[in-house]
């Protein structure tokens, strides 16, 4: 946890996701600026974090770039689609700020992704915003997972990708703030990879009728049968 407290603004704070990251990191040694176009919802989740963490710095705020402009750390905690109007809103105060893509290009019907296959949706923001640090964080675990981010036993894996090694070291005090165990995937060219793992996961969700409290896990594979773990790896969806 950092020692020195940084400014996070949440950009869509009373959605699904936002929400559960505004509780979720609202213990920690941060400060909240939380920004929604829906201020009923705003406010019912700034009483709930009031409740469960009476000293925590929360702060509403009406405006995406005003929300920005304070902030070191921004979390676009909004659908695909929407994310290039907000980096339009917000791209002159997010210049060398930490800049977290949450999202999955996904079709109404989760069919298959709206990106191209060369690409992804961090990648395109990193376009669109040249002159921040874009991180792809918490697009693999579903608003459920903060709720409980241990199940059997096991800690939900969060993965993480970008370019910039200080930006990673901050995302991942974040993500070990809400509970997840975070793993460095790889640079911001691995989001594509993440986002289909995602879009895989949810399909499964759906298919099987799901309560979406499934997160990744990375798991040593019989590593008792070679002597050696290194290089064994298996994945495990973490069910209840």
């Amino acid at each position: 946890m950092p020692i020195t407290k940084q400014t996070i603004a949440i950009i869509g704070a009373g959605g699904n996701m936002g929400s559960a990251i505004a509780k979720g990191i609202a213990g920690g040694n941060y400060r909240l600026l939380l920004f929604d176009r829906d201020p009923d919802q705003l406010e019912s989740l700034i009483e709930k974090i009031q409740q469960d963490h009476p000293n925590a710095d929360v702060v509403p705020i009406d405006c995406a770039h005003e929300c920005s402009w304070e902030a070191d750390i921004i979390i676009l905690a909004v659908p695909h689609q929407a994310e290039k109007e907000i980096a339009d809103k917000i791209r002159d105060v997010a210049t060398q700020k930490i800049v977290i893509s949450i999202a999955n290009p996904v079709e109404e019907d989760f069919s298959k992704l709206t990106t191209t296959s060369d690409t992804s949706a961090a990648e395109e923001l990193q376009e669109w915003l040249p002159h921040s640090k874009v991180i792809k964080a918490f697009n693999t675990t579903f608003a459920a997972d903060f709720q409980q981010p241990i199940i059997d036993g096991k800690q939900a894996d969060a993965f993480i990708a970008g370019n910039e090694k200080e930006a990673l070291q901050s995302v991942i005090e974040l993500v070990e703030t809400v509970g997840f165990n975070p793993i460095i995937a790889g640079d911001l060219s691995v989001s594509g990879t993440l986002e289909r793992m995602q879009l895989l996961l949810i399909q499964l969700m759906i298919r099987n009728n799901d309560d979406w409290l499934a997160p990744w896990n990375v798991t040593e594979w019989a590593p008792e049968l070679s002597g050696d773990s290194t290089g064994l790896a298996g994945w495990k969806i973490l069910r209840n």
